[in-house]
C-alpha cells in the first residue's frame, strides 16, 4: 500500500451516518450491546501502562510496585467479581486479552474460554504498539498464545491502549485478523482498507470505558451507568425511526478488573447490565457475532 494509502482519512473513506444505507437487526433488536472486559500482562521491569498513585517528587521509579499491585489486584479478586456478575446474567462479553496473560494467569484465560467468552487479541504484553520492534512477529506471537488457550486464533484485535502505527491494519489483515476496535469513529461497523483486503472496526468506545471515565477524569463511578442509560436510550430511539439516523446500531462498553472490579464499583457493573437485560429491544452479541451480521447486511461502508 502507497504511504499516501496508509493514511487513516484514505483506508477509512468517510461516509456521512445519514449517507449510509439502513440495515436492522435480527428478531426486531435496536441495538447490539458489545461488552468488552480488558486483561492485562503489566511487565514489573517496566514502567506501568497507569498510574493509580503519583511517585514521590514526581519522578517515576523502578520497580513501581504500588502500581504494579493495583493491577495485580484485578486479576487476583476483580476478574473474578466480572466473571461470577457476566454467567449470572447469561452474557459473554468478549475478552480484549494480552497474548502473554495466557502464560502468565492461565487460571483467567482457562476460566474465560470455559465461559465462552470470545477472545479479541490485544498485543502480547500491555506495551503501546509504537514500542513494538517487530509488529507482525508480536501478532504472531498474540494470536498463537490465543489459539493454544481456546484452540482458535482470535479474529479481533484491540491495540494496547488503542494504538496502531500507519502499517498496523495492513499487519492484522496479513495474519487472518477480521475486526479491529481501535478505530472509535461510528455507531454501526464500517470497512477499513489494507493491503490483504477490508477489515471490519467495530464501535467501541473511548466514552463508556472505565479507563478515560473513572482513573483519567475521575467521575463519581455512576457517571458510567448514567451515560451508558442515556447513550442505549438514544441509540434505540434513533434506530427505530424511519429516517436517515434509522437502523441498527452498538453499543461498546470497555471494563477493566483493577477499576470497575473493586468492591466500591463492582454493584455498578451489575445495575447496568440488569438494566440492560431488562431492555427487549438489545441484544448481547460477541465481537465475531456483529461481524458476521455486518458483514450479511450489504451495507458496503
Amino acid at each position: 500500500m502507497t504511504a499516501d494509502g496508509r493514511r487513516p482519512e484514505n483506508r477509512l473513506t468517510y461516509r456521512a451516518a445519514v449517507d449510509r444505507p439502513r440495515i436492522d437487526l435480527p428478531d426486531g433488536k435496536r441495538v447490539a450491546i458489545w461488552p468488552v472486559v480488558n486483561v492485562e500482562h503489566w511487565l514489573i521491569d517496566n514502567p506501568m501502562p497507569r498510574q493509580i498513585l503519583a511517585a514521590p517528587t514526581g519522578a517515576s521509579l523502578l520497580p513501581d510496585i504500588p502500581n504494579w499491585g493495583w493491577h495485580e489486584y484485578g486479576m487476583r479478586v476483580g476478574f473474578w467479581r466480572f466473571l461470577a456478575a457476566f454467567e449470572r446474567r447469561g452474557i459473554r462479553p468478549t475478552l480484549s486479552i494480552n497474548g502473554s496473560v495466557c502464560e502468565a494467569y492461565p487460571r483467567i484465560a482457562e476460566a474465560a474460554h470455559a465461559a465462552g467468552w470470545e477472545f479479541m487479541g490485544h498485543g502480547f504484553h500491555q506495551v503501546p504498539t509504537h514500542r513494538i520492534d517487530d509488529e507482525p512477529a508480536t501478532i504472531a506471537r498474540t494470536v498463537e498464545a490465543i489459539r493454544s488457550c481456546t484452540g482458535a486464533p482470535p479474529r479481533g484485535w484491540l491495540g494496547p491502549g488503542l494504538t496502531e502505527t500507519l502499517d498496523t491494519p495492513d499487519h492484522l489483515a496479513a495474519a487472518g485478523i477480521a475486526y479491529v476496535g481501535d478505530w472509535v469513529v461510528d455507531d454501526r461497523p464500517c470497512r477499513l482498507a489494507t493491503a490483504h483486503g477490508p477489515l471490519v472496526t467495530l464501535p467501541y468506545s473511548v466514552e463508556l470505558n472505565d479507563i478515560p471515565l473513572l482513573a483519567i477524569q475521575h467521575h463519581h463511578t455512576d457517571e458510567f451507568l448514567d451515560r451508558a442509560v442515556a447513550t442505549v436510550e438514544r441509540l434505540s430511539a434513533e434506530a427505530a425511526e424511519s429516517g436517515p439516523l434509522g437502523g441498527a446500531k452498538v453499543m461498546s462498553f470497555a471494563i477493566h478488573p483493577y477499576i470497575t472490579g473493586v468492591p466500591h464499583r463492582i454493584g455498578m457493573l451489575e445495575r447496568l447490565l440488569d438494566t440492560l437485560v431488562a431492555r427487549s429491544d438489545v441484544v448481547f452479541w460477541q465481537g465475531g457475532d456483529l461481524v458476521d451480521w455486518y458483514l450479511g447486511s450489504g451495507d458496503e461502508a
